[in-house]
């Protein structure tokens, strides 16, 4: 695997992953606390670990074969 295809896949996990966990946090404290805000530190720290160890996951699945 490329590093251009690395980050590519790096950038779109992340964005992926930032997204749904904004979605959850929103809807979590929307049902469990009554109001709708969004806990921006636990999604963008979710989103960079995920969205790094994933694509590299796959990196190294790939560089095995």
């Amino acid at each position: 695997m490329k590093i251009k295809e690395l980050l590519l896949n790096i950038a779109v996990v992340f964005a992926i992953v930032l997204v749904v966990s904004v979605i959850v946090t929103y809807l979590w404290n929307l049902v469990a606390h009554g109001s709708g805000s969004v806990d921006w530190d636990i999604s963008l720290v979710f989103a960079f670990s995920i969205g790094i160890a994933l694509p590299l996951s796959l990196a190294f699945r790939v560089k095995e074969k």
